[in-house]
């Protein structure tokens, strides 16, 4: 297929998550195919779904199957040919797929940092506050700045959070820069420091995704990729992978390229947050550098931190 046959009776399906900010993510991947491809408006359509992690609200995810929840939909009907390519929050792909399936491309990163909704900084929240926050990761990096304050289970879409912190059922939360950047909701929340919250592997990258029989869309899709972004989020997955978590397994990873090279930082915890181990290396692309730096975390953990991430 070339991409001149996109057209009003064949157009390219991209199939997206119902949830404004998926809706967004699948715009901004819909825009920047029409432009570098010069497609025609109606050559183009949003195929919405609902998946099912958006129906189920009231259990953290980690406990009715995972990441998973988020992806299932839209890779069955990638499979059934109801889609050709699917957006996701990378965010939410989880480390080990079927090879039937890959991630072609990734659009430019947007603000890795993460937001405190409630208060100005960490240090006002009052004493004992309810944070409310589904992420292992989020609980434990707030419980071991603030082993005062009380986690809440909390989840849904930004909407949905933000209605809860104004009904008070809980003080704070924390949300993604980059999703309330994407719904314009720049100016909502104090940024937390990466020193302090060093973000979820993959937090602000928006994947396309496709069977990976359809070697027909790679150079399609491709065109729309920012290397930096793709081979950074890649180093965070291939640590993910070797550490071995789960996504009950607090842990956050961040690359940054550098020339040829790159840094690469790691943190994984404790449920709590009472025990952190955290690591740095700066190594060349196509190297192991991720695997090294899970073994040394790894290495200096204690058998209970230890147990919570190797596979």
């Amino acid at each position: 297929m070339t991409v001149s046959i996109f057209t009003a009776q064949r157009p390219l399906r991209i199939g997206t998550r119902r949830s404004p900010l998926a809706l967004a993510q699948a715009e901004m991947t819909m825009a920047a195919l029409k432009a570098v491809h010069n497609l025609p408006d109606d050559a183009v359509t949003l195929f919405p779904m609902l998946a099912t992690g958006d129906k189920i609200q009231d259990r953290p995810l980690a406990d009715i199957g995972g990441k998973a929840l988020w992806t299932k939909e839209l890779e069955r009907a990638l499979i059934d040919d109801q889609i050709d390519i699917a957006v996701h929050s990378m965010k939410d792909v989880e480390t080990w797929r079927a090879d039937v399936f890959v991630i072609s491309a990734m659009l430019p990163r947007a603000d890795v940092h993460d937001r405190l909704i409630g208060a100005l900084a960490l240090e006002d929240l009052k004493q004992g506050a309810r944070v409310g926050t589904s992420s292992p990761r989020r609980a434990a990096q707030l419980q071991r700045l603030r082993p005062d304050v009380q986690i809440v289970p909390l989840r849904g879409n930004v909407a949905t959070r933000l209605a809860h912190i104004d009904a008070g059922d809980a003080d704070a939360t924390l949300l993604a820069a980059a999703g309330l950047d994407r719904l314009g909701m720049a100016g909502v929340g104090a940024k937390l420091s990466l020193d302090a919250f060093l973000p979820a592997a993959s937090q602000g990258a928006v994947g396309i995704d496709c069977l990976a029989s359809r070697e027909d869309l790679m150079p399609v899709i491709a065109a729309i990729n920012d290397a930096d972004t793709f081979v950074a989020v890649n180093a965070e997955r291939d640590f993910l992978a070797a550490v071995g978590g789960n996504c009950h397994s607090p842990v956050a990873a961040l690359a940054r390229i550098e020339g040829t090279q790159i840094r690469l930082r790691a943190e994984i915890f404790t449920a709590d947050g009472s025990e952190m181990q955290c690591g740095e290396c700066l190594y060349a692309m196509g190297s192991d550098g991720a695997a090294q730096l899970a073994e040394e975390l790894l290495g200096k953990a204690s058998a209970d931190l230890r147990g919570m991430f190797a596979s």
